[in-house]
């Protein structure tokens, strides 16, 4: 079995404990991404607190997960791994194309603001509109996302290549205009910074998956599959999965916090309206990061432990890194 698109058995050994363990924590999550909007646009308690919306959301999150384990208890682990890493897949691909469809609008606007030409083709009115970044995040870069989930759909490549592509583009289309034309906007630079933060944070969980991560390690490589599993599965646990949930809940604790604060408030950069108004977002990658991390982090769970039970259908990995 290979790559992400194998046929996976969906009946296997009961694992219920582990099963059990990385659903709740889908659960969780769902349930304080839920809060954390409601606590944002509607008022309601933190997403730490005990308010009985919030309290409510969790227990129905966490119904809905027990009952999805206990509904079928021979669901098989890589089964389950693979479920959960489609979906994230999709989120990721999801991602790639709404940073592609925001930064090709953000930048035309950019590029007719600054040289004059929106008077040209926009009433006064959506002009001013145009250079609020409130009206820009609204009006412009959500409906972007929209229109990626809706692609994510219908596609099928995670784009990491072409937007790496993209990047290469931008880059020399800004030496060219530079020492050629002598023609040099804030916008262009941060074009390439807002698709270069993308390449990198969202790609992250499907290295996992694809083993790319770089390991530093003296024993690792010798153990065999199953100690291996055991030693994925401890450090998922301990490591992994700890450090994505200190990520989302200091990000996304409060509408101060360090990732609510700059979307919420649609924060640009300091070059103002010569630039692009993504600022905000990039503080949301790191959001995405530790979500699609962390929903990768249990999928790499289940495969761990599967491993380590020497469970048939495990997966190879066409390449890995050292």
């Amino acid at each position: 079995m290979t790559g992400d698109t194998a046929e996976v058995e969906r009946h296997g050994e009961p694992a219920v404990l582990i099963r059990t363990f990385g659903w709740m924590m889908l659960a969780v999550l769902a349930a304080f991404l839920i809060a954390n909007v409601l606590n944002l646009r509607a008022g309601f308690g933190g997403v730490l607190t005990g308010d009985p919306v919030i309290i409510l959301i969790y227990a129905v999150c966490c119904g809905l997960g027990l009952f999805y384990v206990f509904r079928d208890r021979n669901v098989s682990l890589r089964y389950d791994s693979s479920l959960i890493h489609g979906f994230n897949v999709y989120l990721i691909r999801a991602a790639f194309w709404a940073v592609f469809l925001t930064g090709m609008a953000d930048i035309i606007i950019a590029f007719m603001r600054t040289e004059g030409l929106l008077d040209t083709f926009f009433s006064d009115h959506l002009v001013t509109q145009l250079g609020r970044p409130l009206f820009v995040g609204a009006y412009v870069h959500f409906p972007m996302v929209l229109i990626g989930l809706v692609l994510a759909f219908f596609t099928r490549t995670l784009g990491f290549t072409w937007l790496a592509l993209l990047i290469v583009g931008a880059e020399l289309l800004i030496v060219l205009s530079r020492f050629v034309f002598s023609y040099e906007q804030a916008f262009m630079s941060d074009l390439v910074r807002y698709w270069y933060a993308a390449l990198f944070l969202f790609s992250s969980a499907y290295t996992l998956f694809d083993e790319g991560h770089v390991r530093v390690d003296v024993f690792y490589a010798g153990l065999r599959d199953k100690t291996k599993g055991y030693v994925n599965g401890i450090g998922t646990i301990l490591l992994g999965l700890t450090t994505c949930w200190v990520i989302i809940v200091i990000g996304f604790n409060g509408k101060s916090a360090i990732i609510n604060g700059p979307v919420m408030n649609v924060e640009v950069s300091q070059s103002g309206s010569v630039g692009l108004y993504i600022k905000y977002q990039m503080a949301a990658f790191l959001g995405v990061f530790a979500i699609t991390m962390l929903i990768q982090f249990v999928s790499y769970l289940f495969e761990a432990f599967a491993d380590y039970r020497e469970e048939p259908g495990k997966r190879v990995v066409s390449s890995v890194a050292h």
